[in-house]
C-alpha cells in the first residue's frame, strides 16, 4: 500500500477531535463583574448560509441569532464565559464585537457634513466593554500567521487628519491604556474548571493569562506602542462619501481619542466601520484571519472554504452511522470538516484526479501530526489540571486498602500539591529522589487507601459511592 493510501485510508477511522471538546462552564463559587460581561458578536458568514451559521450559534452557545440584512453577516449576544467557543463556530469566517449599532442613521447632505459627523461619533462611542472583551480576546489568542500587506484600498489612506471629540469617556482611555488587565476580567480565568476545559481547547495561552499579563500588557496597553487601523466596508449607492474618505476621517478621530498609532499592516486593534444603506455598524475586529483557514495546508486550483464545507454536510443533517461520501473531494476540505464535526459517521473521499488525491492525502496527514503533537506534548502548566485528574482516575481503578501507584515527576511542586487534594483516596508511602540527565525528579509510591472511590458528580449525597470489587 502506497503511503498516499495509508494515509487516505486513516480518514475512514481518524476522529479529528482537537476542536470538539464542548467548554462547560461551572456554576459554583461567587460570581465575578466580568462574569456578567455581555456583548453583541458579530461574524461574517458564507453568503447563502446565513440560516445554517445562525443555526449553529443557537445549537452550541444557547443565543438568538440575527441575520444582517447586509448578506453575509450575522449577530448574536454572548456572556464573557462564552468567547471561547465563539472562536470554535465551524461555520463563521471573521469575528468582531460590536461597539453600536446604528439601524437607521441620518445621513447628511454634503459629505463634508456627513465626515464631520464621522470625527465628532469615535469620541460618543461606548467603547468600554468591546475593548474589555477585545483584550480578554486578545490574552487567549496567538497571532498564527504573520500580518499580510493589505491590498484594501483603505489601507492606503492615512489615518492621522481626523479630529475628533475627547470630553467623552475620559475613565474608558484611562482604563484601557493601565499597564494592568482589570482584575475583574482575570478573575473568570483563574476558575480552575474553567481553566481545565479551556486550555484543552485553546492551548496553554488561556490558562497562563495571568502569568504572561505583566510583559504583554506594558505592550499592549501603552497609548504610544498600540497600533490601530480603521477598515470601513461600505455598501449602498446613495452615500455621497468614499470608504476611503469614511476611514481616513473617522479613524483620524479615533486615534485623537485613544492616543494610539495609525499603522495600516502591523496593527494591534482593528476598528471596523461597516455601512450598509442606512445601516452603521462600529466594531473591534477578533479574529486576524478567516477561521476558514483552520484545515488546508495543500492547496489546489478550486480549494473550497472549510466553513463552506460546514455547511454544505450541515444542510444534509448527517446522523450516527451515516455513510457520507465525496467523490470529487479535491483538497479534501468535505470529508476532513465531515470527520471533524461528525465523528460517528462514515467517510469516504476519492478523486479522479492523482494530484487532488495527493493533495487530500497530504491535509489529512498534515492534521494528523498536528494533533499528535498537541496531544503528545506536556508542560507545567497543563500538569495542574492533569495531576489532579490522573491521580482520581487511578484512585478509581486501584483496589480499596491494598492499591499502589508509583509515578516518577520533575514537577515535584505541582504533584504534592495535587496529592494534597487527593489525600483522601491516596497516602503517600516513600519519594525516591533520582538525577536524569541533570534533572532531578522524584518517585513516589502511594498506596490507596480504604475509602470508596466516589465520582465527583456523586458528591452532592444524592446517590451511594460505587463499591469496587
Amino acid at each position: 500500500m502506497s503511503d498516499v493510501e495509508e494515509t487516505t485510508n486513516q480518514l475512514l477511522d481518524v476522529n479529528l477531535h482537537e476542536n470538539q471538546r464542548a467548554i462547560q462552564v461551572t456554576e459554583s463559587g461567587p460570581r465575578s463583574e466580568s462574569e456578567h460581561l455581555h456583548v453583541t458578536v458579530g461574524a461574517t458568514v458564507p453568503t447563502g448560509f446565513e440560516q445554517t451559521a445562525a443555526d449553529e450559534v443557537r445549537e452550541k452557545l444557547g443565543s438568538s441569532c440575527r441575520i444582517s440584512k447586509d448578506r453575509g453577516k450575522i449577530y448574536f449576544d454572548i456572556s464573557v464565559e462564552s468567547l471561547a467557543q465563539v472562536h470554535c463556530l465551524r461555520s463563521v469566517d471573521n469575528l468582531f464585537v460590536v461597539v453600536q449599532e446604528f439601524k437607521d442613521y441620518q445621513f447628511k447632505e454634503t459629505k463634508e457634513e456627513v465626515l464631520k459627523d464621522f470625527e465628532e461619533l469615535a469620541g460618543k462611542l461606548p467603547w468600554s466593554d468591546p475593548l474589555k472583551i477585545w483584550k480578554i480576546n486578545t490574552s487567549f489568542k496567538k497571532k498564527k500567521t504573520k500580518r499580510k500587506k493589505v491590498t484594501q484600498n483603505s489601507s492606503k489612506e492615512k489615518t492621522d487628519n481626523g479630529r475628533g471629540d475627547k470630553t467623552d469617556e475620559r475613565d474608558v482611555k484611562k482604563e484601557f491604556t493601565s499597564n494592568v488587565l482589570d482584575s475583574q476580567i482575570l478573575d473568570y480565568y483563574e476558575n480552575p474548571a474553567i481553566k481545565e476545559e479551556i486550555s484543552t481547547l485553546v492551548g496553554d495561552d488561556l490558562a497562563s493569562c495571568k502569568e504572561e499579563t505583566d510583559e504583554s500588557s506594558r505592550e499592549e496597553t501603552d497609548p504610544e506602542l498600540l497600533k490601530f487601523r480603521v477598515t470601513c466596508n461600505r455598501a449602498g449607492e446613495k452615500h455621497c462619501f468614499s470608504s476611503n474618505e469614511a476611514a481616513r476621517d473617522f479613524g483620524g478621530a479615533v486615534q485623537d481619542y485613544f492616543k494610539w498609532k495609525a499603522d495600516m499592516t502591523n496593527f494591534d486593534v482593528e476598528v471596523l466601520l461597516n455601512i450598509h444603506d442606512n445601516e452603521i455598524v462600529v466594531g473591534i475586529a477578533l479574529t486576524e484571519e478567516s477561521l476558514h483557514r483552520r484545515n488546508i495546508t495543500h492547496f489546489g486550483p478550486t480549494t473550497l472554504r472549510s466553513t463552506l464545507a460546514y455547511g454544505m454536510l450541515r444542510l444534509c443533517a448527517p446522523q450516527p452511522t451515516d455513510i457520507i461520501v465525496d467523490p470529487m473531494c479535491g483538497t479534501g476540505a468535505i470529508p476532513i470538516e465531515g470527520a471533524t464535526e461528525w465523528s460517528n459517521c462514515y467517510h469516504i473521499a476519492g478523486d479522479n484526479n492523482p494530484l487532488a488525491v495527493n493533495r487530500a492525502a497530504n491535509n489529512i496527514s498534515s492534521l494528523l501530526t498536528k494533533s499528535q503533537v498537541k496531544e503528545g506534548m506536556g508542560s507545567k502548566k497543563r500538569n495542574w489540571n492533569l495531576y489532579p485528574a490522573c491521580l482520581r482516575e487511578m484512585s478509581r481503578v486501584c483496589r480499596p486498602g491494598t492499591g499502589r501507584a508509583v509515578l516518577l515527576t520533575q514537577d515535584k511542586k505541582c504533584f504534592i500539591k495535587a496529592l494534597s487534594r487527593m489525600g483522601h483516596v491516596w497516602r503517600k508511602v516513600h519519594t525516591v529522589w533520582v538525577n536524569i540527565g541533570g534533572l532531578h525528579a522524584a518517585v513516589y509510591l502511594l498506596k490507596r487507601t480504604p475509602q470508596p472511590f466516589v465520582h465527583p458528580s456523586e458528591q452532592d449525597g444524592e446517590r451511594s459511592p460505587c463499591t469496587q470489587r
